[in-house]
Order: structure tokens, then C-alpha cells, then sequence
């Protein structure tokens, strides 16, 4: 019998090394990851523009969040090519939505946060993994890899965990996306590192889903 694909999300803080973990589970297991890469998607799929989406997630901030969650009953309707004046950011996400549940039913992959282990979490065939590490190790690897100062690395972590969160508020209907219970697995990778933090992953794949991998 031919085996079921499955899909691994991965939320991750910033600086935890949840894309690196992302990159070489794909290498190892020869399955594509998304990331920034649900906007391209979603974009061909939709005939919007990238820049809408990517807009959207640079306006993720403060009061803006509060407005979303208020005005969460709007319409579900999805934009037609004449309504494209009137996309809302809410239609955006579901849109990014609509092509998550599309990869989950037809191909096995990773994808890297998008609300993905929200969008899929009734889904079987879904495993869901949270990445962590101690603010140390976070700037440490921020500092190395972008080439900045303690203080920039500092103000950077701040911010993005920060739009991580509000986005994954605003569109879970107030979740908090920092809670273990949202996923199957949490991982920390300043004590597992990279090469263990997979392995494990690879390991709960096979538990929880029977996956040959």
C-alpha cells in the first residue's frame, strides 16, 4: 500500500535555528519546505500580487492586530478578479490557508510557521513541531548570521518574535503561539542542537504517523 504523504509545520522563535532544522530535514527526506515561499504560491494561485501579501506582514503591528481580531466576523468570501481592489488582509491569509490545506492533501512537506500546525491541526496525517532555544544561544546565532552588534541582534529578536506572535494571534482567533499545547513536539535547540533536534523530529515521524523515514 502506498504510504500516506505527511507534512511536518514548524513554528519557531527567532534565532532558534527552526529554518536551518526546516532546510536539512528537506535534504534528508528529499521534501520540499515552504516558508516565505507561501507567498509566491498563494500569489500564482490566487492571480494577486506578492507584494499584497508581503504588506500584510509588515503591517502586523500593535493596534493594527486589535483591529483584525475585532472585526473577525468580516465576510469569507473570496475576491474575485473584479473585487481585487477590495482584497481585505484577512482574505489574504485565507488564501495562504487555502494552499497550506492544498499541500497537506496531495504532497509530503515541511512548512515554516504561516499558522500551519493551527490551519492543519485536525489533519492526521500533520506532524506539528515548536522551536525554542535560550536568548543566549538566539543572539548568538542572530549576531553571527546577519553580522550585528549584541544590541541590533537585541532589538531584532524583540521585534520579529514579537510580529510572530501578533500574526499568529490575529489569525488563530487569539492564540498564543508560544504554547506547548498547540504542538506535538517543542524542541530546544541550545541543548539538542540541529543535527539531534532532527533526529528526534525524524523519530516522532515514524511514531506518531508510521512514516518510513
Amino acid at each position: 500500500m502506498e504510504q500516506k504523504n505527511f507534512v511536518i509545520t514548524i513554528a519557531r522563535g527567532y534565532g532558534s535555528g527552526g529554518r536551518r532544522i526546516a532546510q536539512k530535514l528537506s535534504e534528508e527526506l528529499g521534501i520540499p519546505f515552504y516558508d516565505r515561499k507561501m507567498i509566491v504560491l498563494a500569489s500564482q494561485d490566487s492571480g494577486l500580487s506578492e507584494e499584497l501579501f508581503a504588506r500584510v506582514d509588515e503591517r502586523l503591528r500593535g493596534s493594527y492586530v486589535t483591529n483584525i481580531l475585532r472585526n473577525w466576523a468580516a465576510s469569507t468570501a473570496m475576491p474575485s478578479p473584479e473585487e481585487r481592489a477590495f482584497v481585505s488582509d484577512l482574505n489574504l491569509f485565507r488564501l495562504q490557508k487555502k494552499v497550506i490545506e492544498h499541500l497537506a492533501d496531495s504532497e509530503s512537506c515541511i512548512i515554516v510557521g504561516r499558522c500551519a500546525d493551527y490551519i492543519l491541526r485536525d489533519r492526521s496525517n500533520v506532524l506539528s513541531v515548536y522551536v525554542e532555544a535560550d536568548r543566549e544561544y538566539c543572539l548568538k546565532s542572530i549576531k553571527l548570521r546577519e553580522d550585528l552588534s549584541r544590541e541590533e541582534a537585541e532589538e531584532k529578536l524583540i521585534s520579529i518574535d514579537k510580529h510572530r506572535a501578533d500574526y499568529y494571534k490575529c489569525y488563530t482567533e487569539g492564540g498564543n503561539w508560544t504554547n506547548p499545547v498547540n504542538y506535538d513536539l517543542t524542541l530546544n535547540t541550545g541543548r539538542l542542537g540541529i543535527d539531534t533536534s532532527c533526529e528526534l523530529i525524524r523519530q516522532a515521524l515514524r511514531l506518531k504517523l508510521g512514516a518510513e523515514v
